[in-house]
């Protein structure tokens, strides 16, 4: 029997904790061990949770020799980004500006994981107020692609990206309101989902309550190797809970569902990738295969929703951001705000109100659209991972970035669940394809992305 926790799916790991087939000390050991070999060369984990995960293995041991029920997540290491409270640790959101804003409790995702037995192994990096597909900052310096040092490992949750290909945990807790778990998870070749706004309750007692751009669009997810692991760290996750005034206590599973796909090769007008339209024409053969329908229909209007999202993000509250980038004298934050600061400025209280009417026709359109289609099949970016810190090359490439990334800007704005599934790494470069399902049907994502795992293989853990 192995011995390898790596080897093992979280479901499964877990398993054998409850079992006594594995004592969680050993498991954390042997992770933490493996957080102190392997993270210095990359940088994922930021903060170290080392003594209080084995003092909380080490009471779950104890827990399960007496015979006491514990939680799905049993002995399960995962990682909890630093934009999200955890008590005892400071909730930096990569800034020297809060390197000592230390959280008095957990925001309530994390209550959820750890009362199912989840262990917290370390802390993950982020870019300077998780505003870049890329991570780096001050106060806790760059990550790195596990995969290859010259690509950016995605951001904002780059560090959960990082540290779950190299095997540095089995879930990652990630968010995204423009495709923060989603692209991480692209650009270092493993699998995340971000579920439904309202599906997994937020809330930092150390941050207050978010303006309203964060409050809509966005959510925490995981990031796993293993499309198994998402669902159960999304298990895991979702829960109701009144210090998140959007948390919604819907079921995890829906009725059953047409195994319908559209296939968008180029949604928004996009110029894909060469090496990505391969691979979504492979989804698309995986698919039929398994007896899926697969079909290339039209699509609702998707680029408007990147505008809209863009002004109701960025733009709200746009001075105080720019502000705060600039006490931070981050380049990437400062060159991101500089860039829609005019943008910003011109819009007043009756754009604001229009955004809100076309933001809702959008979502109706999509919906009614979903109906037919369960499952949306589009790339996760028009291009393959960027360079490392590729967005600070000039405003010429920004703009460039930000057209790639209309997939992943469009879909919080839309109020929609996705998925993005690695494909494969070539020549230490890897790639993927996006799945995107109506509201509150994660369940659809993760039955649609394990389809296409078992197509494409698991993604390999690197280092």
């Amino acid at each position: 029997m192995t011995s390898d926790p790596n080897s093992l799916s979280a479901r499964e790991l877990a398993r054998r904790i409850k079992s006594r087939e594995m004592r969680a000390t050993t498991v954390i050991r042997q992770m933490l061990d493996r957080v102190a070999r392997v993270n210095p060369a990359i940088n994922a984990i930021v903060q170290d949770c080392a003594d209080d995960a084995m003092q909380e293995a080490e009471l779950l041991d104890a827990r399960i020799e007496v015979g006491d029920a514990v939680g799905p997540l049993a002995g399960v290491p995962v990682t909890i980004k630093v934009i999200s409270d955890q008590a005892g640790y400071a909730t930096t959101n990569g800034t020297t500006l809060a390197a000592d804003l230390i959280a008095i409790q957990d925001s309530p995702f994390l209550r959820n994981m750890r009362s199912k037995g989840a262990i917290v192994i370390g802390r993950t990096n982020t870019p300077a107020f998780s505003y870049r597909w890329f991570t780096s900052n001050k106060v806790h310096g760059t990550t790195l692609n596990p995969h290859n040092p010259a690509l950016t490992p995605g951001g904002s949750s780059g560090g959960a990206g990082a540290a779950t290909s190299a095997g540095l945990g089995h879930i990652g807790h990630g968010t995204d309101i423009a495709g923060s778990v989603r692209y991480p998870a692209y650009a270092c070749g493993i699998q995340g989902l971000r579920p439904t706004h309202g599906r997994i309750p937020m809330f930092n007692q150390t941050g207050g309550d978010r303006p309203i751009g964060a409050q809509l669009m966005a959510v925490s997810g995981p990031l796993a190797r293993r499309v198994d692991d998402l669902r159960l760290g999304l298990e895991g996750m979702a829960g109701y809970s009144p210090d998140d005034p959007w948390s919604v206590p819907m079921p995890l599973r829906g009725p059953d569902f047409a195994k319908r796909v559209a296939l968008v090769a180029h949604p928004g007008g996009i110029e894909t990738d060469p090496r990505i339209l391969a691979d979504l024409e492979r989804a698309a053969e995986i698919f039929r295969a398994a007896g899926w329908t697969v079909e290339t229909p039209e699509i609702p209007e998707i680029r408007e929703a990147v505008d809209l999202q863009i002004d109701l993000w960025l733009s709200d509250d746009h001075e105080a951001k720019l502000k705060a980038a600039r006490a931070e004298d981050d380049p990437g934050a400062i060159a991101l705000l500089e860039h829609y600061a005019d943008r910003a400025a011109a819009i007043d209280k009756d754009t604001f109100s229009k955004l809100f009417l076309r933001r809702s026709a959008l979502i109706r359109a999509w919906r009614a659209f979903l109906e037919d289609y369960p499952v949306v099949l589009m790339p996760v970016s028009a291009e393959l991972p960027f360079r490392k810190d590729e967005d600070l090359e000039g405003p010429a490439t920004l703009i460039r970035l930000w057209k790639a990334q209309l997939p992943q800007i469009a879909i919080p704005l839309l109020g929609l669940p996705a998925i993005s599934i690695c494909s494969g790494v070539e020549k230490n470069i890897p790639s993927g394809v996006q799945l995107v399902t109506a509201p509150w049907r994660e369940d659809i994502c993760l039955t649609a992305g394990e389809v296409l795992e078992q197509g494409f293989g698991l993604p390999q853990m690197t280092m």
